[in-house]
């Protein structure tokens, strides 16, 4: 069954990160059920992994599920009264968002200047803020990637998804000035501009090397220390969804599309505010205090 797996998995047009996560997704599985491809081992599976997260439990039932369906084994219509069954109904937890925090940290991040690591963060968290990019997404991005003109990129986000994400004047300001900071290294590199990592490693790297994940967490987690204030890397995109939910006056498909969320219930965690916007915002709306209607 690993040698039907393999050729599952070599039909998929997926991109490499997926293939590899599929592939993960079916050793687990063959971890908990052998070799055996049924109806029975899979209800099996499916009680192995209650315990797992959701997002957890959502890749692995897709990669099982394409295999059973690729080597048309079992009753499909059961497995998926299955998944239904053992799909464990969480309560979404509060999220304990500091907007202010994260204002902290990006006007500190504004100010810094001098060398190519504090022109590098200051342009990475203004654009995390002002784009709603993910992290990996962002440190990822090559220099080739960005529409200078347009002021956006085109990227395969979450779900091999192809999406628009548009960059502020800010944030491009902010990139211009640590890749022309960055010229000298980046030409004597030997290698098309367009090629070369739009976020790359400095201090006593003497050439361009791309930073990794856990390397610009790290970066960022010293400039929250600096800033004096503290907040999840990913309530930067909370930040976001706000501050659109705000300019755009509520609009929720607005939030939506620019985030690339599946729905607008994704779209609402994200979104938190003040108890004075709130307040403001009753009073336009049922006291009239504001423009008419």
């Amino acid at each position: 069954m690993i040698d039907q797996a393999e050729k599952f998995i070599s039909t998929l047009d997926r991109l490499p990160t997926t293939l590899k996560t599929y592939r993960w997704a079916l050793e687990y599985y063959f971890q908990i059920a052998g070799d055996e491809l049924s109806d029975s081992a899979y209800e099996s599976f499916l009680t192995a992994i209650r315990s797992l997260s959701p997002s957890s439990k959502r890749v692995l039932r897709s990669a099982v599920m394409g295999l059973y369906e690729f080597c048309e084994i079992g009753d499909l219509a059961k497995r998926t009264k299955l998944n239904h069954h053992y799909m464990r109904k969480v309560k979404t937890k509060p999220v304990n968002f500091d907007r202010e925090a994260v204002e902290i940290i990006i006007a500190h991040c504004d100010a810094l200047r001098g060398n190519l690591i504090n022109l590098r963060d200051r342009a990475f968290v203004l654009t995390l803020a002002d784009t709603g990019f993910r992290i990996s997404e962002l440190r990822a991005l090559l220099r080739g990637e960005i529409d200078w003109q347009e002021g956006r990129v085109m990227i395969v986000g979450k779900g091999d998804k192809l999406a628009v994400v548009r960059l502020s004047d800010r944030s491009m300001n902010a990139l211009q000035e640590y890749l022309t900071a960055r010229a000298q290294l980046d030409g004597e590199s030997g290698k098309s501009l367009g090629s070369l990592p739009l976020f790359a490693q400095h201090g006593n790297i003497k050439r361009i090397k791309p930073m990794t994940d856990d390397g610009m967490r790290k970066a960022i987690k010293q400039r929250m220390k600096e800033a004096g204030a503290r907040c999840r890397i990913h309530d930067f995109r909370h930040y976001f969804v706000t501050v659109v939910m705000i300019a755009s006056g509520g609009n929720l498909k607005m939030a939506q599309e620019m985030a690339r969320h599946e729905s607008t219930q994704t779209t609402q965690r994200y979104a938190h505010f003040t108890k004075s916007e709130l307040d403001l915002n009753y009073d336009l709306i049922f006291n009239r205090k504001g423009p008419p209607r």
